[in-house]
């Protein structure tokens, strides 16, 4: 049974000027699955010079093929290639630039271990590996819609180091940045993408580093000015991702209160709405607030599986989730999601490949369930 939005070509969802038609809740991933240890190795191998590079992306494109094969199985009507080849869901895009530096931004995990954004030593500023890239790949072996995650314009303005750089200015960068980003999100719709989803993972981390939310409203003004370039109907394929990070086992803003955030978020000029949900102790609070500042027109997404617990939710607390949600969004405009993607660092380890499949199998399940209950169908 596919349950799902429909993207290009796709019709499940019937729209006038007035009405929205829907026959089952739409359900979608985030975008990265745990890599093959296969793969892993092969990466390591690469930077001992022990393989060779095509011998690495021979792992890459297997991987990549593994990955959508198994989604497909899951019956899930939408899907990602698991960000198989990207070095994280964060910095695939300028991974092997020359004017990076390690020592850029630490971002700090509640179990103490730190990730390290790099830092931009020098000018001009462009991307490496666009993600339209890895779109091209996966389409190769995809059946059904692919939906391709990028990393926002306000994640990569960290790049840029608080002392500046000679010669290159911060409004220089982040003019070369906007156009970077809006060139890639422009080529996947263009290819065929069925959504593109910007990643907003530090969205409640701003918030934590700076408790004012100045650095907030500048991230949402900055991605603003990428959105606004897009016409409104190429915006109905748009959609923003927000979690408090996962890694290992771990985030790096779940204390951060989502009444801090919510407000804003919903004034991002996207359509669909992908909102960490499952792990939240008091959900109904978070649907209250979503229900309060969403706007008419926006799609919400909650997630109703939690990445981070090894444990395989079943398909009725999937539909428990889906229909609490009911009670707050209309059916007409709610889907399902997972509260993040199963490993953003390619290196992590933390959850298996089968565990990610069978998670993804009770959420397309338990959608089902729900949009039965719905009388959707």
């Amino acid at each position: 049974m596919l349950v799902g939005r429909p993207g290009p070509g796709v019709g499940d969802r019937r729209s006038t000027s007035s009405t929205v038609t829907i026959t089952m809740l739409p359900t979608e991933p985030i975008g990265s699955i745990p890599r093959p240890a296969a793969l892993i190795e092969g990466a390591q191998g690469l930077r001992a010079r022990r393989i060779s590079q095509s011998e690495l992306d021979a792992l890459y494109d297997s991987a990549v093929q593994d990955t959508i094969q198994r989604l497909e199985a899951t019956g899930s009507p939408v899907i990602t290639d698991g960000e198989q080849a990207k070095h994280s869901f964060a910095t695939y895009s300028i991974y092997g630039l020359e004017n990076l530096s390690p020592d850029g931004v630490p971002i700090s995990f509640a179990d103490g271990h730190i990730r390290n954004f790099p830092r931009l030593t020098s000018g001009p500023f462009r991307y490496k590996t666009p993600a339209d890239v890895y779109l091209e790949i996966a389409q190769r072996y995809a059946h059904v819609p692919i939906k391709q995650a990028v990393v926002s314009a306000s994640a990569l303005s960290l790049l840029y180091p608080q002392g500046g750089i000679p010669g290159y200015s911060r409004e220089e960068y982040l003019d070369a940045l906007v156009a970077e980003q809006e060139g890639e999100i422009r080529r996947c719709l263009k290819k065929g993408a069925h959504v593109v989803q910007m990643d907003f993972t530090e969205g409640r981390l701003s918030i934590k580093l700076d408790p004012t939310r100045r650095l907030l409203h500048s991230f949402i003004d900055l991605n603003n000015l990428v959105l606004e370039r897009f016409s409104a109907e190429e915006r109905k394929r748009i959609g923003v991702h927000t979690c408090p990070g996962a890694d290992r086992h771990s985030t790096h803003s779940a204390d951060v209160d989502y009444a801090a955030l919510l407000p804003r978020l919903f004034e991002l000029q996207a359509t669909n709405f992908y909102v960490q949900l499952a792990s939240e102790p008091d959900r109904k609070r978070v649907l209250k607030l979503i229900r309060d500042h969403a706007k008419e027109g926006q799609w919400i997404f909650v997630g109703v599986i939690d990445p981070l617990n090894p444990r395989v939710e079943t398909p009725e607390e999937v539909r428990d989730r889906a229909l609490e949600a009911a009670e707050y969004i209309r059916p007409e405009r709610l889907g399902t999601t997972d509260d993040c993607g199963f490993a953003p660092f390619s290196d992590d380890t933390s959850r298996t490949r089968e565990t990610a499949f069978d998670k993804i199998r009770a959420r397309v399940a338990g959608t089902a369930l729900a949009s039965t209950v719905l009388g959707l169908g």
